[in-house]
């Protein structure tokens, strides 16, 4: 089993108020009149489930990994539309923590490209207040963190903790930083605490974005820890570095872009199924790893990172949609 640890939340996502959203309603579209004139219209934004880590926990449950989700969700009717999407991609929500508290809400905006920037509503949330689990599920192979449960306190103390103790115990880590300056108010102690985690991280997944932001290098993170470095480049592709001075890239995918919400977080979840795939899921199998599995494995998450990125919002792909070679050697 794979377990992912950190957020879930809803993305509030643009819409065309034109057009129908498979799974979402406006939550607003326009305004009344004022004071003789019309104040200037809303956008449309639907709700979608979303965070980082929880689009992992989905999307590895599609492609057909066991998957455990392990994190604090609201009592509220978004925090049980948060469970009732894990539910359905078949992940373990039992080590899933509940809270009175409301969820945290991300609103993004797409450019025209189809990058999405975010402003959040994080001030008092749920899955701020996690706690360390006494135990993660037996037979773990791994376990997966990232995006805002590393940045906001007292949280993120919590998931360094797990991290830092499940690695000493031999259990392979996975770290996507998916930085969100927002909400970082110290980079220069941010950064720091990052390369502290290095350590405890096997796999290390970085946007090209992330990596200028951070201000490092595959080469100077692998001298401190990670058997792997994969840096995506957007619809350029995707590289991956290892300990032995060897690097593999591929191509991205062509594809019609509706928007990027969660295609890093595709990229996190198909690494982590080919690795499993490949039983590799241990920084050794990892360093074995040659270049012509490492490609398979990168080709294999540039096309799930782009069908996601064919359709509005997180929706990562099923195994179904890859074709035959979707379990990638099992």
């Amino acid at each position: 089993m794979i377990v992912v640890a950190g957020e879930a939340l809803i993305d509030l996502v643009p819409q065309d108020p034109g057009s129908s959203s498979r799974g979402a309603a406006p939550v607003s579209r326009g305004a009344a009149p004022v004071s003789g004139g019309t104040a200037p219209a809303l956008p449309a934004l639907a709700p979608r489930l979303g965070g980082g880590p929880y689009n992992t926990a989905v999307a590895l449950g599609r492609l057909g990994s066991p998957t455990a989700f392990c994190s604090r969700v609201s009592l509220d009717a978004f925090g049980e539309a948060l469970l009732a999407g894990l539910r359905a991609a078949d992940v373990d929500v039992s080590y899933v923590q509940r809270g009175a508290e409301p969820t945290t809400l991300a609103v993004a905006s797409i450019g025209a490209d189809g990058s999405a920037g975010y402003s959040f509503y994080v001030d008092g949330t749920a899955d701020r207040l996690f706690a360390v689990p006494r135990r993660i599920p037996d037979g773990v192979r791994a376990l997966s963190f990232g995006t805002c449960s590393l940045a906001l306190e007292p949280g993120a103390s919590a998931y360094e903790e797990l991290m830092r103790r499940e690695a000493a115990r031999g259990v392979f880590t996975a770290l996507d930083p998916n930085i969100r300056s927002v909400l970082i108010p110290d980079a220069d102690a941010y950064r720091a605490r990052f390369k502290s985690w290095l350590p405890s991280v096997a796999l290390l997944k970085v946007s090209e974005e992330d990596a200028r932001w951070l201000g490092g290098t595959p080469e100077e993170w692998l001298a401190s820890g990670p058997a792997a470095v994969v840096v995506t480049r957007g619809g350029d592709g995707l590289s991956v570095f290892t300990r032995d001075g060897g690097e593999v890239a591929v191509p991205g995918v062509p594809v019609d872009v509706v928007d990027t919400i969660g295609a890093g977080d595709t990229v996190n979840a198909a690494l982590l199924h080919g690795l499993a795939a490949r039983d590799a899921l241990s920084a050794d199998a990892v360093a074995a790893l040659g270049g012509d599995a490492w490609a398979e494995v990168l080709r294999f998450a540039a096309r799930a990172a782009a069908i996601t990125c064919s359709r509005a919002g997180a929706e990562p792909p099923y195994a179904r949609e890859l074709g035959e070679d979707s379990g990638i050697g099992g």
